[in-house]
């Protein structure tokens, strides 16, 4: 059986580490479908897999990698045939599957989508799961009645992924948008994604009282900790927070008098479990009414091989990366 690249996370007595292995399909997790991929990307989660500070894989050795994007090698499973152009993204890979960082993969039928027309395999994976969480997000604020007219739409983390993704998204529905930012260097470049207004985080009033003067008409956050709690305080009545992630902690000290006297909403995006019909609905927006402009040129880091992965996922993990970093595996097959 022949043998091809793939970077493995391993645990051992002395912790976690990934290095690139020559494996074969035999040692990778079951799955109906063979995939030659094309391109991955990176995303927090795949930082902390691949440097050793997060535990992510459920088992070792686990190949690295929570997105990719790839032609069908073969498949048992009739839904895909040999040829075809897919994404994954999400669906337990890098965790209980084997991941998306090879030159093949090995999934579940379930775990895959058939790319759609309007994107190239290169842009689905500039969008990945960051693109994928940001468009998810704001069809469950638009599902929960989130207008323009309520008022501006906080992002924060918003030269990561997710918002910077987000901050488009947002502007091309209609919604006035401010991003909420460590790195006010990044103001034109902020701009240039879609943010209308552009606010240093360390300007907010983070301590306060339960409730403060109404600010925004709602948010997606990214952070969590002290800056969600701000956003609860401070968004309008009937508005929506979507919460994405926790780059700031995981602890959230609130009241319930912004969810009960301004009817605030705390909407959870998970992007991992969704149910098929979601996800389906989701990539086909992001392939045509919500695709971004110039994805490349505003989305896109800097496209990568398999062998720069580590030392990304360490600038990832310092926060000295700005907007997506593509992996480069097989190319436009």
């Amino acid at each position: 059986m022949s043998r091809f690249k793939a970077l493995r996370v391993h645990q051992s007595s002395t912790g976690r580490g990934a290095r690139i292995e020559s494996v074969t399909l035999d040692e990778l997790t079951p799955g109906d479908v063979v995939v030659r991929v094309a391109y991955s990307s990176l995303n927090y989660k795949d930082a902390l897999a691949v440097t050793g500070k997060g535990s992510i894989a459920r088992g070792y050795p686990r190949t690295a990698g929570i997105d990719l994007s790839g032609v069908v090698e073969s498949s048992s499973d009739p839904a895909y045939r040999p040829g075809e152009r897919v994404l994954a993204t999400g669906a337990h890979l890098g965790e209980s599957l084997d991941g998306g960082l090879a030159e093949l993969a090995r999934l579940p039928a379930a775990a895959l989508v058939p790319l759609p027309a309007g994107l190239s395999l290169l842009e689905s994976m500039a969008l990945g799961t960051a693109g994928f969480t940001a468009a998810l997000a704001l069809r469950r604020l638009l599902e929960n009645h989130q207008v323009p007219e309520r008022g501006p739409i906080a992002v924060t983390g918003a030269t990561g992924g997710v918002g910077g993704i987000a901050l488009g998204l947002l502007k091309r529905t209609g919604f006035t948008t401010a991003a909420i930012t460590g790195k006010p260097d990044s103001a034109s470049w902020l701009r240039e994604l879609g943010a209308d207004e552009v606010v240093p985080r360390a300007s907010l009033a983070i301590a306060g009282k339960p409730l403060e003067t109404a600010v925004w008409g709602g948010a997606v956050d990214s952070l969590g900790g002290e800056t969600l709690a701000y956003l609860t305080r401070t968004v309008r009545p009937w508005g929506n927070i979507a919460c994405i992630g926790l780059a700031q902690s995981a602890k959230l000290d609130i009241t319930v008098m912004p969810l009960i006297l301004r009817g605030v909403s705390l909407l959870g995006i998970h992007s991992v479990e969704v149910p098929r019909a979601w996800r389906l609905a989701v990539w086909e927006k992001l392939a045509g009414a919500w695709k971004p402009h110039d994805i490349e040129r505003l989305i896109v880091r800097a496209v990568i091989g398999l062998e720069e992965v580590p030392r990304a996922c360490e600038q990832l993990i310092a926060g000295g990366a700005r907007g997506r970093y593509v992996v480069r595996i097989g190319g436009d097959l």
